[in-house]
């Protein structure tokens, strides 16, 4: 069977056979968080399916691996499937009265933050692309800087499960990242649409933009969740009241779609509303058991498959060595522009606000790119502009998932005991 025989479930089925072979392995012997681990194992797995490839030319391991991964369509599997399941779930677990209190810095964070990092990246990776004689339109480096931009949920909140973060700094983040990729999609499409040609840039176009996909997405995932909430309050049936979770997760997302609003900022609103009043007030405590931990399950299987294709993605783009170079400046650019974005609107918010010494350590380290990023680029028009952006991108994905992923746990709980040494010396 070729790899363009095959189904959808046929693929899927090799997905979660790969998924749970590598998760056993990573369990029993690297013992990594299951996000590095699985996109470390991907990785491995497709430098050796290169290797053979070239070793091995007669075998067509490496076209038919490169058949495989085209069939799925990473960005349509993810933006228009997991992502939804993804979103919500990690949303049902944020705790929203702490996220209440730092709702400032969220919001800017999530939103001039994003801004401030598209900009910088933006004319770094310009610049660098010239020096290496690679060529980068300036609007065409603006779109990179917007898709390598936002902190990735998924991958922030898979770390953050296992590290020592204090309960207000975890919400912060957590909130952060569930945000700032809405806006970062439409940062995103903005830009592409000046940079492509297909229209000329208006601030007015741009912010009714905005505010159709990021506030009215916002305006659904509450209706959504409202509605969700009031049928489970009238019920104590906890396989009804999971399927309701469902419906909205698989509906809303649809429907948000054809409403031409944000999905992932109604899918992370939805899951905050019945993560917190939902599963406090409509829910008894076999509901409450049988629901966390339904989603908690998809949220580990996705997750496990997501990180499994990140590292496997890599297969395309092994052909093309000479953009890596780009991809590695990419990485300490990308690393400034987060730290300038995050410790700018921080220190003007300093007197109201404190968030703690970990706060720009977390944030900065700690604040993943990964598969959206990931998605977006992959999304790019065929041309002479995709292939060293996309080539840029795995770069960075794979640098902060396995990178920074590894180590923020800890680098979160040295600076604690270093803090914490620090403040009993002070007494």
């Amino acid at each position: 069977m070729h790899s363009a025989d095959l189904s959808p479930f046929d693929i899927a089925a090799i997905l979660v056979l790969l998924a749970a072979v590598l998760g056993y392995f990573n369990h029993r012997v690297l013992g990594l968080p299951s996000s590095v681990g699985m996109t470390l194992m991907g990785a491995v797995a497709a430098l050796v399916i290169i290797a053979l490839g070239a070793l091995f030319p007669g075998w067509g391991i490496t076209t038919t691996v490169e058949a495989f991964l085209v069939n799925i369509d990473f960005h349509k599997a993810l933006m228009e499937g997991m992502l939804s399941f993804l979103l919500f779930a990690g949303a049902l677990h944020v705790d929203w009265q702490e996220m209440r209190v730092n709702r400032v810095p969220i919001l800017i964070l999530a939103t001039v933050g994003v801004l401030i990092s598209t900009a910088i990246v933006g004319a770094g990776i310009w610049w660098f692309a010239a020096l290496a004689g690679i060529p980068l339109p300036f609007s065409w480096a603006l779109v990179f800087g917007a898709l390598i931009s936002p902190t990735d949920p998924v991958a922030v909140m898979a770390i953050l499960k296992r590290a020592a973060v204090p309960p207000s700094l975890q919400a912060t983040v957590a909130g952060e990242s569930l945000f700032n990729d809405g806006v970062g999609v439409v940062v995103f499409s903005i830009l592409l649409t000046v940079a492509s040609g297909q229209a000329e840039f208006s601030w007015y176009h741009a912010l009714q933009d905005f505010s159709r996909e990021a506030l009215g997405g916002a305006a659904f995932g509450v209706m959504t969740g409202w509605i969700a909430f009031r049928a489970m309050r009238s019920i104590d049936e906890y396989s009804v009241e999971v399927i309701i979770s469902l419906a909205v997760v698989m509906a809303g997302y649809s429907f948000a779609q054809m409403l031409h609003v944000s999905g992932p900022v109604a899918m992370a609103v939805a899951g905050l509303l019945i993560g917190n009043a939902g599963v406090a007030h409509a829910m008894s405590d076999t509901t409450r058991d049988y629901l966390l931990k339904f989603w908690a399950l998809i949220d580990e299987i996705l997750n496990a498959v997501l990180f499994l294709l990140i590292g496997l993605e890599v297969v395309l783009v092994s052909r093309q060595p000479s953009l890596l170079v780009l991809g590695l400046a990419a990485i300490p650019l990308a690393l400034a522009a987060r730290w300038i974005a995050v410790s700018a609107p921080l220190a003007l918010l300093r007197r109201w606000i404190d968030l703690g010494p970990l706060s720009i350590p977390t944030l900065v380290w700690g604040g993943l790119r990964g598969g959206i990023s990931i998605a977006l680029a992959l999304s790019l028009p065929e041309g002479e502009f995709r292939s060293p952006i996309v080539a840029a991108t795995f770069v960075v994905v794979l640098f902060a998932v396995i990178i920074q992923g590894g180590s923020i746990g800890g680098l979160i709980n040295r600076l604690t005991w270093r803090h914490g040494n620090a403040a009993g010396s002070r007494r």
